[in-house]
């Protein structure tokens, strides 16, 4: 089962021509999960082949660099004729201000727009076999990142096991599977936990967006595949971060490490960087010992189940 994410946009508050401003796009298993929605968004989902069916928006809070992006893509999916809804979720208390937005300049789409307010530790989207959820993050207005996490997946089937205890090569290996006793001739019967190991954990995705450094976001990443963290300035730029309620390369990592991700991906990258963030990767490796990298625009990670190596 695949979940690729795509880096649509990397940057801070200000574009530059190399990134654009906050906005992420996960396909798992063909549903498409937009994570904030700056200005450009749908040029970006264009130019890096995304697709346009987005079923869910999560915005994270309500910064332009966030949300600005929203008009736009909304009228052009009406444009093209959208009949199936469209899922807007945010934090408390802002509901109001998206629906503005989708209603801009006297804009009312054709299809259905639900905008549902999350509280942080509640389930936003119940999907098949995962799950997303909103947790509080640390910034100066109202904010929330998410965690996409999949269910646990059944254990591997022993087969060499299975054919021992006499059962026979077909359905009834796939009822053990899913977890059904089965009923061999003779009246004997072969139960799953015979031939089929412990549950496997399904994958974890989170996502920050703007924010301080947090131990909230250890808890919530715990063991993440990949986590995608605010970095939006190096060690030089620390008070900066702090004042502005953002985070340094190396406090990303710092967070990371601690909460074992196995991947992290810096984002957020100010626009005093250009096209260079390589201090703040280089900060952030120092302490991380996973893979760390800062995406570029467009770049697509996909990202694996934890036993697959």
């Amino acid at each position: 089962m695949s979940l690729r994410v795509t880096f649509l946009g990397t940057g801070g508050a200000i574009p530059t021509t190399e990134r654009a401003p906050s906005a992420l796009l996960v396909n798992r298993e063909g549903d498409r999960l937009l994570f904030d929605c700056g200005e450009g968004t749908q040029r970006q989902m264009m130019r890096f082949g995304t697709g346009f069916d987005v079923s869910h928006i999560f915005v994270s809070h309500l910064h332009g660099d966030h949300v600005l992006g929203i008009p736009g893509l909304v009228q052009t999916l009406d444009f093209n004729g959208r009949t199936a809804p469209l899922t807007i979720h945010c934090p408390p208390n802002t509901k109001p201000e998206l629906e503005d937005l989708v209603h801009a300049a006297g804009h009312d789409p054709a299809f259905p727009v639900r905008i549902t307010e999350v509280r942080p530790g509640t389930v936003a989207l119940e999907g098949e076999e995962y799950e997303v959820r909103a947790f509080e993050t640390d910034h100066r207005t109202r904010s929330q990142g998410y965690v996409l996490a999949e269910d646990d997946r059944p254990g591997r089937f022993d087969r060499p096991k299975a054919e021992e205890l006499g059962v026979p090569v077909g359905p009834k290996f796939g009822k053990l599977h899913a977890g059904e006793p089965v009923e061999l001739e003779g009246g004997t019967v072969v139960r799953p936990e015979q031939v089929v190991g412990p549950p496997r954990p399904g994958r974890k995705f989170v996502y920050t967006a703007d924010t301080r450094p947090q131990d909230r976001t250890i808890d919530v990443a715990e063991d993440a595949d990949l986590l995608v963290h605010d970095a939006t300035f190096d060690d030089s730029m620390a008070d900066r971060a702090s004042s502005t309620a953002h985070s340094t390369g190396r406090e990303a990592a710092e967070i990371a490490a601690e909460a074992n991700a196995r991947r992290l991906a810096l984002t957020h990258i100010s626009s005093r960087y250009a096209g260079d963030p390589s201090a703040i990767e280089k900060e952030a490796r120092s302490v991380f010992d996973g893979e760390c990298f800062v995406p570029d625009d467009g770049k697509k990670v996909d990202v694996p189940f934890p036993d697959s190596d």
